[in-house]
């Protein structure tokens, strides 16, 4: 996949995540798709950061300014996902944050998807569209799995500490026994 088709998998991944939450029968069952939101969300906007928004500030003609949109979108999602890790199954603040979370993702993926993409296949090589995604889908098995509101969202400071929390996500999860894949 080339790093928009791939980009655009992770999307349909959190929207069934989003289905899958509402159809769980027990609290347990609604915690366990929780985690997983909070890990594929947070690997994709690391991604995204790390290799996605740097390339938009230098292939669209007004890039710097579309990425700096597209990342103060990010930090609304990563402090919802950030107050979500914190809690424990079955808290009564879950629902509603999760609610919260879904029209924070859909307005991203409306975002992304119907201005961002065209603009990014318009001007981008389909080599380098088809190079980002393999660099991409190797990132993701080092990107952090935990949201960090507070960290850089661009590089060099992304780049710096990313690899940083990542690994202590990694420990993290697995002291608390969450799934790894």
């Amino acid at each position: 996949m080339d790093a928009i088709e791939l980009l655009q998998h992770d999307h349909r991944m959190v929207e069934q995540l989003f289905r899958d939450y509402h159809a769980a029968a027990s609290d347990t069952q609604r915690r366990g798709v929780v985690e997983l939101m909070i890990r594929e969300l947070s690997r994709h906007a690391a991604l995204e950061e790390m290799m996605f928004y740097p390339m938009v500030r230098k292939a669209l003609p007004d890039g710097a300014r579309r990425a700096d949109e597209h990342l103060a979108g990010h930090t609304a999602v990563k402090k919802l996902l950030h107050d979500l890790d914190k809690l424990p199954a079955g808290a009564t603040r879950e629902a509603d944050l999760v609610r919260r979370l879904r029209g924070a993702v859909e307005q991203h993926i409306r975002r992304d998807e119907d201005e961002l993409v065209p603009e990014v296949r318009d001007h981008v090589r389909q080599e380098d569209l088809d190079r980002l995604g393999r660099l991409l889908t190797q990132a993701k098995q080092s990107a952090p799995t935990r949201p960090h509101p507070g960290a850089p969202d661009r590089p060099p400071g992304l780049t710096l500490l990313g690899p940083v929390a990542a690994a202590y996500d990694r420990l993290r999860d697995r002291l608390q026994g969450r799934p790894s894949t």
